[in-house]
């Protein structure tokens, strides 16, 4: 398949490339810093952004929302939202 962009420095702004799912936990960082989030189901989530000194509680995402959010955590505790896409 041919990609016209492929010659094209990625950046934060630029679409994302690949997809992987999360699973929120109490403990563990994702695995890698995501450009942004999808969620497929709404509902409430909970994340520290990359370098952030505290969790935030974002309230009534609704579902396929793209949250242009470089999050390092999503926790378990307090997130409802499900069906979650770290957008790489």
């Amino acid at each position: 398949m041919s990609d016209g962009f492929a010659g094209v420095v990625d950046s934060v702004g630029s679409p994302a490339r690949r997809a992987a799912a999360v699973v929120p936990s109490d403990t563990q960082a994702l695995a890698e810093v995501p450009k942004a989030l999808f969620v497929g189901t709404g509902g409430t989530l909970t994340m520290r952004g990359v370098g952030g000194g505290a969790d935030q509680l974002w309230k009534n995402v609704a579902d396929g929302t793209v949250l242009p959010f470089r999050a390092e955590y999503v926790r378990a505790t307090g997130t409802t939202a499900a069906d979650i896409l770290a957008l790489y």
